[in-house]
């Protein structure tokens, strides 16, 4: 089948999803739609595939809702998350003392796969940073896709059941209440600062550049609102898709090595999220709904996707995420080749 035929094939799968998760009326129906509609399509040997510049384009949106989020008031209260941010490293730590292990004498990974598997850091730089050191790149990306899953999965579940978050709810304004000036804004924010981004090589470009670029305007009083929930839907369709269909041509061996150790691994995370999450409530740091996002270790933009939905605090939930994905890359590669 030709690319076109399987991207045509994956959208159509996604957009089946969709619908029954809307008929039936569960949660983030847009998103875990098309995400448990290809995984399902992947398993039983669909020849599905991401969309490419499309689902990147797609990201764009988040960054600029996160950036939109930035006001003066949300930098004067920065300092009051300080205490909550020191918690991150010990968090990143106890996460490799664990993981490691899991897969270097529990699932028998070579030492990169086994390392590079247990950092908790963003999917494309952990398989960059892998490969490099010589490890299993189609493990690395099964795992860090399984981790993934599973959290983008029960969150909403456990958001439901403990906090009452309604989750079917649109999450925004309707386009036609945005003015047009503004939505022009926020294009050329999201396309530019993905761009600039990209050629100066920062990490998570399609989120991170756009996202800057957005909270300078929003700083500046010219953008006042996020982007409206056309667009924050759209951007969960494509992100459904980007997951599920990453176990395209899975063999069973890669299903009982790789993905049985993710699903291990989901489960420690899940406990050591949990100690965190508990000490943070405790102290007072924050509230419980927003500890819940800002520790559980899911992809940059699907943890965006869920909190921009649960109206949960955006500066506080990516700040954990930005400062633990921000440490992984920069000490991951040094710690791997002192104990190798």
């Amino acid at each position: 089948m030709s690319l076109t035929g399987r991207r045509t094939l994956t959208f159509a799968l996604a957009a089946i999803g969709a619908a029954l998760f809307l008929w039936l009326g569960l949660p983030l129906p847009l998103l875990l739609g098309p995400m448990l509609a290809c995984l399902i399509a992947a398993l039983a040997g669909a020849p599905l595939v991401g969309a490419g510049w499309l689902g990147v384009l797609m990201r764009t949106i988040l960054g600029v809702a996160v950036g939109a989020s930035i006001t003066p008031a949300v930098l004067a209260g920065l300092p009051d998350m300080a205490a909550s941010l020191a918690l991150v490293p010990a968090f990143i730590a106890v996460i490799a003392l664990v993981g490691y292990p899991l897969f270097r004498r529990g699932f028998g990974f070579d030492h990169p796969t086994a390392w590079y598997g247990a950092m908790p850091g963003g999917l494309q730089d952990m398989l960059a940073f892998g490969e490099e050191a010589g490890g299993d790149i189609r493990a690395l990306s099964l795992i860090h896709a399984t981790r993934v899953l599973v959290i983008v999965t029960v969150a909403p579940l456990i958001m439901t059941a403990y906090w009452s978050v309604d989750l079917t709810q649109p999450p925004g304004a309707p386009l036609s209440s945005v003015a047009p000036l503004e939505l022009v804004l926020m294009g050329l924010c999201g396309l530019v600062g993905w761009q600039v981004a990209e050629r100066i090589g920062l990490f998570g470009a399609s989120i991170l550049g756009p996202m800057i670029l957005t909270a300078a305007l929003s700083l500046a009083g010219l953008i006042q609102h996020r982007p409206p929930a056309e667009m924050i839907q759209a951007a969960q369709f494509f992100i459904g898709i980007a997951v599920g269909s990453k176990y395209a041509g899975i063999t069973w061996r890669e299903l009982r090595q790789a993905v049985v150790a993710g699903l291990v691994y989901s489960l420690l995370l899940a406990a050591i999220s949990l100690i965190f999450i508990e000490l943070i409530v405790h102290l007072g740091l924050a509230p419980g709904l927003d500890a819940f996002l800002a520790f559980l270790p899911g992809g940059q933009a699907e943890m965006i996707v869920i909190a921009i939905i649960a109206g949960a605090d955006l500066a506080y939930v990516v700040s954990h995420h930005l400062l633990r994905i921000v440490l992984v890359i920069l000490l991951a590669p040094i710690v791997a080749r002192l104990f190798r």
